[in-house]
């Protein structure tokens, strides 16, 4: 089989992930590093490599004419930059969210359709073993489900300069709210109803009409509830900024992150994935009130790093062109994540609860 030939486009964090991702991948071959800035030529030297650079998209995916294009761009470019490529003739790879409003997804859902090219959106935790238990063990847990979630992040230097450009679109708990959002939706076999969210502005550095910090709660149809906090600036605290915690009737199961959530760690790209310890707790109790059973802890022999869930996110996009999987599901679910997030940005824009019976 021949390489699937990849235009990469976006080459911060997560770009310059995917790209060595393709690099090490047999079967994938890099025709070009798109950026606005210098960020490409940086890669191609952190790479040891010489792939091709350019500064605009449009001519990169004329000149390459690629299989397929990894887009890692801000998300207000997203939806423009995918259509483009379904339009050209290329697969897609797109960071989250697939785009930074509803009817955006929607267009570029329809242009992959069209063009019967393969769409996949990196919600890197689908491919992380451990957090598929996680999912696992809090649907054994009973019905309804409490479901506690966060990551806030003292962010400074270099990821203080990402953070505030991805707020010159979307706020933390929809950027980064998408992924957790849709670990709920995972846990809990039901439609959610309504969301409500608060957030606040406490920097002078974002637009005045977005915030740095966002708390929001979902309400589902059998009783679950859940609520997920994000917070991104220097004046963030890190007292505790990764909780993953879920409990039913049957008890509750928590990720235990003890080295990730250590002080210093919480803007680090790389603690945000890891769990490293499953605690799972029963709620069974004797005639005298005491537990029958003691805590359990599962510690996962499979522990990929960031690095190697990119790799994974890029071996299943690898996998869903040569195979032609039926990714119907995962698109529609990319989109319901994201009617989520942006109904609670609403909720905290206007201060009021958004039912979503009508959306969903």
């Amino acid at each position: 089989m021949k390489n699937i030939r990849v235009l990469v486009v976006g080459c911060g964090n997560m770009g310059a992930s995917h790209a060595k991702a393709y690099q090490e991948l047999a079967g994938f071959e890099i025709v070009g590093l798109v950026a606005r800035g210098s960020s490409n030529a940086k890669l191609n030297e952190s790479l040891q490599a010489n792939y091709p650079l350019f500064n605009d998209y449009a001519e990169a995916l004329k000149h390459t004419n690629p299989d397929a294009v990894c887009i890692a761009t801000y998300p207000d470019t997203h939806e423009a930059y995918a259509i483009q490529a379904f339009e050209a003739g290329a697969h897609v790879f797109i960071e989250k969210p697939l785009a930074d409003t509803v009817i955006g997804a929607e267009r570029v859902i329809a242009a992959a359709k069209l063009a019967d090219k393969k769409l996949v959106v990196g919600y890197i935790l689908r491919y992380h073993p451990s957090w598929k238990k996680f999912i696992e063990v809090a649907r054994s847990m009973g019905s309804p489900l409490v479901m506690r979630m966060n990551l806030n992040q003292q962010s400074h230097g270099f990821m203080w300069d990402v953070h505030r450009n991805l707020m010159k679109s979307l706020s933390p708990i929809v950027d980064c709210g998408v992924h957790y959002i849709d670990v709920m939706c995972q846990m809990v076999d039901a439609k959610p109803i309504s969301v409500t969210a608060i957030g606040a502005n406490l920097s002078a550095d974002i637009p005045a009409h977005n915030y740095n910090y966002g708390q929001l709660q979902i309400r589902f149809e059998n009783g679950s509830v859940g609520w997920y906090e994000a917070g991104w600036g220097p004046m963030i605290s890190e007292t505790a900024f990764f909780v993953k915690d879920v409990f039913g009737p049957q008890g509750a199961v928590s990720i235990v992150a003890k080295e990730a959530s250590k002080q210093g760690q919480s803007d680090a790209v790389a603690a945000h994935t890891k769990t490293e310890s499953i605690r799972v707790h029963h709620a069974a109790i004797d005639a005298d009130n005491n537990f029958t059973k003691p805590d359990e802890w599962i510690d996962l022999t499979d522990e990929p790093d960031h690095q190697e869930l990119c790799n994974r996110e890029q071996l299943f996009f690898q996998q869903a062109i040569l195979e032609d999987l039926n990714l119907s599901k995962q698109m529609a679910d990319a989109v319901n994540s994201l009617k989520i997030a942006l109904a609670c940005d609403e909720s905290v824009k206007t201060g009021l609860s958004v039912s979503l019976q009508d959306n969903l």
